[in-house]
């Protein structure tokens, strides 16, 4: 159940993503943030009295870091991107944040068979090819400045992970509100530091506010997948699949034409899960 859990998750995630994307091209980044992130708070507060649970200081504090660390990767992602080096911070953050969960799921004990480390490992793989939308030579040409932004970015989503699964197995959905707040508090936050935009254009809403209940839903997988039996290393890498469904949908709403890097990283995204998900 929770393979299932991390594989929805990274579909819906992706999905979000890509009506982000589209968000961010008819109205402001940070209106787009400000707003998806508020309109999943409010999705969430509606299904709480279903899908809430018990919770305490700690459970509530998780869940408030884990909201920190998803929208500072937000907030140094789109900064990063603004900068034009798009072709090496997307696979370069993907990658990043499918790792970090793995690596601390294994040095907190997961002991994962041979089919599942392959598997991970060509997830990881997968991660970066799907991501390369310039082909892989923009990796190898590129500015060292352009690196640690996307590894920071990167680091903070898998650290989002990695929060959300220190919470109690019986809380439910109630520690993804604590988290919700956190994020568009920091998100709102930084965009009246620096004096940003927060609008959405009245065609961009419904782009938005989908966006916004879609993260959230993705959220909740997340967070239940973690309540199941399973491990970090294998949820983690699974949910960070989510750069395939976003290619997926580009290339079927937008008719965008996949670089061979990223057609061979969707080959290998589904020989990952084949992998990661044979009995052990």
């Amino acid at each position: 159940m929770a393979v299932l859990l991390a594989l929805g998750c990274a579909v819906v995630y992706g999905a979000s993503d890509f009506l982000g994307g589209l968000a961010s091209r008819r109205t402001s980044v940070f209106g787009v943030v400000a707003f998806s992130q508020l309109a999943g708070l409010l999705a969430l507060v509606a299904l709480l009295p279903w899908l809430g649970g018990r919770v305490g200081p700690a459970d509530l504090g998780w869940g408030a870091a884990a909201g920190v660390a998803g929208a500072a990767g937000l907030v140094v992602f789109f900064r990063t991107l603004a900068r034009g080096v798009m072709s090496v911070v997307a696979p370069v953050t993907a990658v990043t944040a499918a790792a970090v969960p793995v690596l601390v799921g294994l040095a907190g004990g997961d002991r994962i068979d041979l089919w599942a480390a392959l598997g991970i490992l060509l997830a990881l793989a997968a991660v970066v090819l799907v991501s390369a939308e310039g082909g892989l030579s923009a990796l190898r040409t590129a500015r060292p400045a352009s690196v640690p932004p996307a590894l920071l970015a990167g680091s903070m989503f898998g650290l989002f992970f990695v929060l959300l699964d220190r919470t109690s197995d019986d809380t439910g959905l109630t520690p993804l509100v604590t988290a919700r707040l956190a994020s568009v508090a920091l998100a709102v936050g930084i965009a009246l530091v620096g004096r940003k935009p927060m609008r959405a254009s009245r065609p961009a809403v419904p782009l938005v506010v989908a966006s916004g209940i879609g993260d959230m839903s993705a959220n909740a997988l997340f967070l239940l997948a973690t309540q199941q039996p399973g491990q970090l290393a294998i949820t983690g890498v699974l949910a960070s699949l989510y750069p395939v469904s976003t290619v997926v949908l580009a290339q079927v709403v937008l008719r965008e034409r996949l670089a061979a890097a990223q057609m061979a990283g969707l080959g290998t995204a589904v020989a990952a899960v084949v992998l990661i998900t044979l009995p052990a």
